[in-house]
Parts: structure tokens; sequence; C-alpha cells
């Protein structure tokens, strides 16, 4: 791993560090079907739906902790990628952030602003294996949207709040979700 380059101030020098991983997962009015438990010879019936309206949902997971951070925004864009380091930054200020993601163009921008703890690093190309935020939207869309329709986006964004704030919540989910990613459990020694 290449050695991190951190120009902070000598203060912080003393804040202690934790390490997020991060992520963005698009939700809308789109259905998506799913296997479902029904009675003994009865067949499913699933309604579906192709209305093409999304929001969005940056999330950051720190899986030593259990803690994760998200904020949901109608856009996925450089702007809307400040305004979440921002408020990720002021959340835990009283830490150095090292944040993990991947390229995506809003996250290499040239108009990207990093506060002063927070320090992005990139993963390789091509490896969703290695963010375990991935895990996160496969257990929220999983447990919270299949087989279900939306009457209005504000309706997908209510069951989005909800869904998040359940791993806001419970810590231990959040380190049940990262065991999967055996690699970065031994960052620590755990």
């Amino acid at each position: 791993m290449a050695a991190i380059q951190w120009n902070i101030i000598k203060a912080d020098s003393y804040k202690p560090v934790i390490v997020f991983f991060e992520d963005e997962g698009r939700f809308g009015r789109i259905s998506r079907e799913m296997y479902c438990w029904v009675k003994k010879d009865t067949v499913p019936s699933v309604a579906r739906q192709m209305i093409r309206e999304y929001i969005y949902a940056y999330s950051a997971i720190a899986p030593q902790t259990g803690d994760c951070f998200s904020m949901i925004a109608p856009y996925c864009n450089t702007e809307a990628m400040n305004c979440f380091l921002d408020h990720l930054a002021e959340q835990y200020s009283s830490y150095r952030i090292v944040l993990l993601l991947d390229k995506a163009g809003w996250h290499i921008s040239k108009n990207i602003c990093l506060p002063d703890n927070l320090l992005l690093m990139h993963l390789p190309p091509y490896s969703p294996e290695l963010n375990p935020v991935e895990l996160l939207w496969r257990e929220v869309r999983r447990k919270y949207f299949h087989n279900k329709i939306f009457n209005s986006l504000d309706d997908v964004e209510d069951t989005l709040t909800t869904a998040l704030a359940y791993y806001h919540n419970n810590f231990d989910a959040v380190i049940q979700l990262a065991k999967g990613y055996s690699f970065f459990n031994k960052i620590d020694g755990g």
C-alpha cells in the first residue's frame, strides 16, 4: 500500500484516525422482482413498475467501529459529494478521516473540496468487492425494496430513510456486514 501523506495542523496530529468506506446507491420507482414465500399450491403475484424517477444515497461505513453515515440527495454529482464530505467531516470533527472510495467522476473532480480532517484514498478500478458499502446496498434493496411498488418518489425516500436509520442505529449490523471483507478485518488485528 502506498504511503499516505497528510498535511495536518500540529494540533490535529493527536486526533485519532477512523477509516470509512464510501459509495453511492441509486434508488427509484423501477421495481425489482425477487423470490418470495407463498402458501403451498399458490402462485405468487408481484406487481411491476417502470417509472424512471430516482434519488441517491451517499453512505460511508467504518467496519472496525460500526459507524454509518448517510445522506440522501436528488443528484449524484460533485456538488452533492462536496456536501456529503462537509457533513461527514463535521460529524466526525474529533477524528482524522481516511475515506476509501472508487474513482467515480465526482470523486476525482477538480472541484472536489476536501475538509481539513479528511483524506481520500481511491480503490482500484472495477473492484466493488473491496468496498463493504456494496453489501449495505444489497441488504437495503433486499430487505426494503424488492417486490415493492412506490406511489411517489417521497415514498422511496421514506423507505430509504427507514432502511439507513436501521444501520445508523445498529453498530453491530454494520460490523456484521463488513465481516465478509476479511482483508479489512485484519487491519487492526481483528
